[in-house]
């Protein structure tokens, strides 16, 4: 990871960016990451597990932490749940599914936002929480199952990401 960033072939526009106005259909827009003097920065590295590294200039970086919920924990239950057959075939899918199908969502729970801490309605509240129920696990799809997992497994990464920049 942190070699291939400094290497020649890296191309930081399309490989390195964020997105602002992220919850503005309107106004959301994907902007290239300024990479001048990007240190320091959190390494998140995804593959069949996840490592998180801690960079603070070329010669300077440590691990923080990892996860054991990774790519491969995402295709291993996309074949348990939808019987697909390669990682491909489960992105796909869940490129067509709906996980709020799957997902309790804070606004089932309160019927909208829960401003008292902050929460929107559409945010993860359990996931899978809907499948719980028979009659909503009869009327899911494979679709919708493998965008659930999906959403389930870079959610845990997110938020693991998110509380080592706040402690680093």
């Amino acid at each position: 990871g942190v070699l291939y960033i400094d290497s020649v072939g890296f191309n930081g526009h399309s490989e390195c960016y964020y997105f602002e106005n992220p919850t503005d259909a309107e106004r959301c827009q994907k902007l290239p990451f300024n990479l001048e003097n990007p240190y320091p920065l959190l390494l998140v590295n995804i593959g069949s597990g996840v490592s998180i590294l801690a960079v603070y200039s070329k010669e300077n970086y440590k691990r923080v932490t990892g996860t054991s919920l990774g790519g491969g924990t995402f295709f291993g239950l996309c074949c348990l749940l939808t019987g697909c057959s390669t990682f491909e075939e489960a992105l796909e899918m869940a490129s067509q599914g709906d996980s709020t199908k799957v997902d309790k969502l804070v606004r089932d729970i309160y019927g909208g936002d829960y401003e008292r801490f902050g929460l929107p309605g559409w945010a993860v509240a359990s996931s899978f929480g809907n499948m719980m129920s028979k009659e909503k696990r009869e009327s899911v799809s494979k679709e919708d199952l493998a965008k659930a997992t999906l959403i389930t497994i870079t959610n845990n990464i997110g938020s693991i990401a998110r509380m080592c920049a706040l402690n680093e």
